[in-house]
């Protein structure tokens, strides 16, 4: 790595950072996009990235990610938000740590939202006054700026602000994804969105500007991205390109365009995700890069890019759901292990935004086509498409036979990452919490053999149920709990089981000694209308000892509850449960038809 003769001749790194936004909404990426003439510009000047990933759709893991250089299912902070925090893996420090052993002033502008331990010496400042002119002079610095008005929040809007609050682009011209109804509804939120990005280009303007009036802007490496995709609905949140595929502009400085190879305005097709980002200014900047990342650099000496990426999607708030997402060439790959949680369960947040909503009553009332109505709808266990052709990934090549050998590929290269990085998702979150969370990642490396074991049960859903029958019955009376709890899982993949079987898993729900296994079986008899699951789901909440494992538990009851033909909980209350919570109580109060969104104020509970 080459050392620089002294500070004047380090580069500096600004990152421009917009909330909430994939591709899909700025015209140089996407058709239909706002024009975002700075960031353009900046393209003149630089490096458009086609294809960079933020490993996850959602703000605390994909920033933890980017900030870490790790995985989050390998290290522990892939749940959002968080429960517990995360140490960082041993040997590992946030990345800004390494800029400063070099000598760099680093600031942060001003969000963080991670779910590790940050440790000392990270930021020099880190908060919303944070800039680089407070650095000493000639000192090179690394700033990092998030931009909150893209954010999610900003089309919690009301009904009457759709009528006296025009937006400039116009509702009627925009370009729908297909799975979204065509109402105005939809084509407001839409317009309005965009509207939100081109207040975004003007930001990354005046940035540059500064830059420039500090005579600094050829000595500075100027990011912009977003920190995952969104936000319309099944974007944030949702493990599909429109959650995961973000805009990322790299403008190069004239005074250190030796460190690229690329010529300006350059789009650069190889693959790049939110681990590569730290690893890319150390190696820019002639750090040493740790060990113990994920990450690789795009830029600089030795760097280059990635021919896949690997990608997840688990807990967001009070709903659970476990996938995971790989993009190679033109198709992409997901993998459900929990298909039966269909895209559009409740949750609390995403749907006070008015279309999310609106979507739901549409599916209510019948007035959704075969496309709209997807994402209320039972998934599959794996899907593949083909993001060319179909961009907004709603036709799945997994059943058709000629892309069989594709199909086989991904499933191959999915099992291979999940073993690779020992994926701590495969134990319930409660049991991660509980165990791992001194040391996830030597845990996970401990555990990388049960781990094994777990993925090796869990792929039994690929499989027709004649040929995976008997593994399925050794899963289910398997002495390890979390053995049993995933052969519960393949069953309610599967439905259609032996009548011994469903013998095996009535039992389950009725007598294990693990509050989360007898909630999956009860999930079953559930999911199948083999029996009523209400008194299993209820004595599994008695048995729970953590707010948690609580929440977890209640998933399952609006999973069932949400079905067109599922087991009401409405008589469900606060006295049912040991925990409270915020996503405790905001569970409760869905089931119980309260109006409020806010979380309940009740008397002081045990907490976990």
């Amino acid at each position: 790595m080459a050392e620089w003769g002294h500070a004047a001749q380090q580069p500096n790194f600004v990152w421009i950072i917009s909330e909430d936004n994939s591709i899909h909404y700025l015209n140089h990426f996407f058709p239909g996009g706002a024009d975002t003439p700075n960031i353009k510009k900046m393209a003149k000047n630089g490096i458009t990235y086609d294809n960079a990933f933020s490993n996850a759709p959602v703000c605390s893991v994909a920033r933890s990610t980017l900030i870490s250089g790790c995985y989050a299912p390998r290290i522990g902070t892939q749940y959002h938000r968080k429960t517990s925090m995360a140490p960082m893996p041993e040997g590992v420090r946030m990345f800004p740590s390494y800029l400063r052993d070099k000598g760099y002033y680093t600031t942060n502008r001003s969000k963080t939202d991670y779910n590790a331990v940050p440790g000392k010496g990270v930021w020099h400042e880190s908060s919303g006054k944070a800039h680089w002119r407070k650095r000493n002079e000639g000192q090179p610095f690394f700033h990092k700026a998030s931009y909150a008005t893209s954010h999610e929040s900003s089309l919690h809007f009301t009904a009457r602000a759709m009528e006296s609050q025009p937006t400039k682009h116009d509702p009627d011209s925009v370009r729908l994804a297909p799975y979204h109804p065509d109402t105005p509804t939809f084509r407001y939120t839409h317009a309005r969105y965009l509207d939100n990005l081109v207040k975004i280009d003007d930001i990354v303007g005046k940035v540059i500007n500064e830059l420039e009036e500090d005579n600094l802007l050829e000595d500075t490496f100027v990011f912009y991205f977003g920190d995952h995709g969104g936000v319309l609905p099944r974007s944030k949140g949702y493990a599909y390109e429109s959650g995961l595929h973000v805009p990322l502009v790299v403008r190069v400085p004239k005074n250190f365009k030796h460190l690229v190879k690329f010529e300006p305005g350059h789009r650069e097709k190889g693959f790049v995700e939110f681990v590569d980002f730290g690893p890319t200014i150390l190696n820019l900047a002639g750090a040493v890069i740790p060990g113990g990342i994920d990450g690789r650099p795009f830029l600089g000496e030795g760097a280059g890019t990635r021919n896949y990426t690997f990608n997840y999607a688990d807990r967001f708030d009070e709903k659970y759901d476990f996938v995971r997402w790989i993009r190679k060439e033109k198709y992409s790959y997901q993998r459900n292990f929990q298909p039966f949680n269909f895209d559009a369960l409740q949750n609390d947040y995403r749907y006070r935004q008015l279309a999310f909503e609106e979507w739901r009553q549409l599916y209510k009332k019948g007035k959704l086509n075969s496309i709209q109505r997807q994402f209320f709808e039972t998934r599959p266990v794996e899907a593949l498409y083909d993001v060319e052709a179909d961009p907004h990934e709603i036709r799945n090549l997994a059943s058709d036979s000629s892309f069989a050998k594709i199909l086989d590929e991904m499933r191959n290269l999915m099992s291979s990452e999940l073993r690779r990085i020992n994926d701590l998702s495969f134990f319930p979150e409660p049991i991660m919490l509980k165990e791992a969370m001194k040391s996830p990642v030597n845990y996970g490396k401990d555990k990388s053999d049960h781990i094994k074991k777990l993925v090796g049960i869990a792929d039994l859903q690929l499989r027709p149920y004649k040929k995976v029958e008997s593994q399925i019955k050794e899963a289910l009376l398997s002495d390890d709990p979390w053995s049993r709890y995933w052969g519960c899982i393949v069953a309610s993949s599967h439905r259609k089981i032996t009548r011994e079987q469903v013998g095996l898993i009535v039992k389950i729900a009725d007598n294990d000694i693990e509050p989360l296994v007898r909630c999956r079986a009860a999930e079953f008899l559930g999911l199948t209308g083999e029996k009523d699951p209400r008194p299993a789901i209820k004595q599994a909440l008695k048995m729970s000892t953590m707010a948690v494992e609580t929440n977890l538990i209640l998933n399952t009851a609006v999973l069932l509850h949400d079905r067109p033909s599922g087991f009401k909980f409405n008589e469900l209350s606060m006295e049912d449960v040991n925990h409270d919570g915020r996503y405790v109580e905001a569970r409760i109060a869905y089931l119980s038809n309260k109006k409020t969104s806010v979380p309940l104020k009740k008397k002081k509970r045990k907490k976990g």
